[in-house]
């Protein structure tokens, strides 16, 4: 048996079986027939060729003209190959398939058996993608029969058995080197930046000077400023699309067809106020060309003022916010905080829930200008006076049942977009359907108080379930980001605040407190990070519910400081005014936008009977 002779007998073994002699007569051997590791010049084959040039220059156009001129008299040299067709794609990068579509073109053709060869200048013309090029190669070379392809300029036929490495070789070197080309413009634009020359590309509205600036275009300029102007009226995007279209206004690129898209792509160009915002957008990756917005990841600058404007700065401001708070369905051109400037809710800023326009810093403004000066912001230091024979309470706290038992607390639950008060919120201001939102940025508190009739702040914060009143969820989006960075909070948990009744005669609110909330980390987040011998508080559903950093070594609230707001509660009528009108305070951005008449009259102007139309429909 073979597995039991020895290493030497196995090798002796093979050795005899290499000297056998072939028997001639019953052996037949047949050479190949077909080569298939070069290009055959002398039989008949059906030739493909593939140009591509990268710019649509007048430079890249004639070596375009030149690449064809001369593989056509290339294929003509030989007399048994048929030119099936030249391939050509101009004006298109090499570092993608996308858009190729004469090379598209040329790989189905040549997978349905109507191609047998393949010419072409260079690799790089082939393609600059590495993956993309030796994947292609491949697929041609795994064709029954396989289709090769010649790369004049390295001398390479791709069905040799010897020309895998230099393929690669060449393939990595041609995505190199527009990687290099893309670092250069790179570089080449930051010099821009730097010695204050902008690219202004053309414009519906603008022309360039001879020193390539924009200058306004007398034939087209009215176009976006009626645009911006219809905005400011009170017009939508669409409107302003359809009377556009009506008009047979053309866009830049010439369509009679106008979007709301479009329209907001107008307005939303900083070019028509005189500024240029520069590198808005970036290329992250030279292969996938995909264009993404640029938060910081590379320079960009502002330059005011860098040519004659169309609209007025204070007129884009205005149409910038319109158009953040369209969503929200808030058609208000003016940002307005009001603020409380008396009474136990005082500094307490109200909460437009349809504007997005405010930031965290408007809020904190409004809320200090109901302040004389800082000192009226700041909690003096508890004093709490005591009778002969009193217990003193020092050092005890008021045990928080909130964090036993939620059923019985009138709770507020927030997350990223939505905020839900509990059923027992409503059974403590059982009246009201309509409420109005507060938050202390400083105090880091939130309120919530029945809103006056045809109040433009007001939410909806229960509806009818049959006979019963229920918690309806209230949309924070508008103002959810700037309401978390005034807290503190992280976006992607969920917070429980729990409030107290203010009551005063008729007048009533609620208030929470953010300082206690607890919070509910989602459990996939939780496990990452929680330490073995720590123990949830509470879940709920998906979530682990924790308490607060300042809660974590303590049972409830200060004696005392539990009495002073009872002491607070009690205030008179005088003193505590929840229903006071709040008063408009400036957002630190102060608009001087067109006056309405002269609005109307460029519009009426511009739409003629259109505008009239309007009017009869109105």
């Amino acid at each position: 048996m073979w597995n039991d002779l020895t290493k030497e007998q196995k090798n002796e073994r093979t050795r005899k079986r290499l000297r056998v002699k072939v028997d001639e007569s019953n052996y037949f051997f047949y050479p190949e027939t077909v080569q298939t590791d070069s290009f055959r010049i002398d039989e008949y084959q059906r030739v493909a060729v593939y140009a591509r040039v990268s710019t649509d220059s007048s430079s890249q156009a004639s070596s375009f003209e030149l690449q064809q001129t001369y593989y056509e008299e290339f294929v003509q040299k030989h007399e048994k190959w048929e030119l099936v067709k030249i391939y050509a794609d101009k004006g298109i990068s090499g570092t993608s398939l996308k858009h190729r579509d004469a090379f598209n073109e040329m790989m189905a053709d040549a997978k349905a058996g109507k191609i047998d060869l393949i010419i072409t200048k260079s690799v790089s013309r082939f393609a600059r993608n590495a993956k993309d090029f030796l994947d292609a190669v491949r697929d041609l070379a795994e064709h029954y029969p396989p289709i090769g392809v010649f790369f004049e300029s390295e001398n390479i036929y791709s069905l040799r058995t010897d020309t895998s490495m230099p393929l690669t070789l060449y393939a990595s070197m041609a995505e190199e080197e527009s990687r290099a080309k893309s670092r250069s413009m790179e570089t080449s634009l930051r010099m821009r930046l730097d010695h204050g020359l902008p690219l202004t590309p053309k414009l519906l509205g603008f022309e360039h000077n001879e020193n390539g600036k924009l200058i306004l275009n007398p034939e087209t300029y009215r176009t976006p400023k009626l645009m911006f102007f219809m905005c400011l009226y009170g017009y939508s995007t669409q409107q302003i699309a359809d009377k556009l279209t009506a008009l047979g206004k053309k866009t830049y690129l010439g369509n009679a067809k106008w979007t709301a898209n479009g329209v907001v792509d107008t307005l939303r160009n900083e070019r028509y106020c005189g500024d240029v915002f520069t590198r808005k957008t970036f290329t992250r990756d030279v292969l996938t060309h995909k264009s993404i917005k640029n938060r910081g990841e590379r320079p960009r600058s502002r330059y005011l003022d860098e040519h004659e404007a169309i609209v007025s700065r204070d007129d884009f401001v205005a149409v910038q916010m319109l158009l953040n708070n369209s969503k929200y369905r808030n058609k208000s051109i003016l940002p307005e905080l009001e603020v409380i400037t008396d009474g136990v809710l005082k500094g307490f800023v109200i909460i437009n829930p349809r504007w997005g326009s405010f930031t965290e810093q408007d809020y904190i403004r409004a809320s200090s200008s109901a302040y004389d000066d800082e000192t009226e912001k700041t909690t003096d230091e508890m004093i709490v006076e005591t009778n002969d024979g009193d217990f003193d309470y020092t050092g005890f706290e008021i045990a928080q049942m909130d964090f036993i038992t939620t059923r019985s607390s009138p709770t507020l639950s927030i997350e990223n977009g939505a905020m839900t008060f509990s059923i027992e919120c409503l059974r403590k201001i059982p009246k009201a359907m309509e409420m109005q939102l507060l938050v202390h940025p400083e105090k880091k508190e939130l309120a919530v108080r029945p809103a006056p009739p045809d109040d433009r702040h007001s939410v909806r914060w229960a509806k009818r379930n049959g006979s019963a009143i229920v918690p309806r969820t209230i949309s924070t989006a508008a103002f959810s980001s700037p309401l978390f960075s005034l807290l503190g909070w992280d976006e992607d948990h969920k917070y429980r605040l729990h409030g107290k009744l203010l009551k005063n005669d008729n007048e009533e609110a609620m208030l929470f407190s953010t300082m206690d909330a607890s919070i509910l980390i989602k459990k996939e987040r939780l496990e990452a990070e929680m330490e073995e011998d720590c123990t949830p508080l509470e879940t709920s559903g998906k979530r682990v519910a924790a308490v607060s950093e300042n809660m974590a070594h303590a049972f409830g609230k200060n004696f005392y400081e539990e009495k002073s707001i009872s002491d607070l509660i009690r205030q008179t009528a005088e003193e505590w005014k929840i229903s006071l009108e709040g008063r408009l305070c400036s957002t630190g951005i102060q608009l001087n936008i067109t006056p309405y008449e002269e609005l109307k009259a460029f519009i009426q102007e511009e739409l003629g009977d259109l505008f009239w139309e309007d009017s009869a429909n109105g």
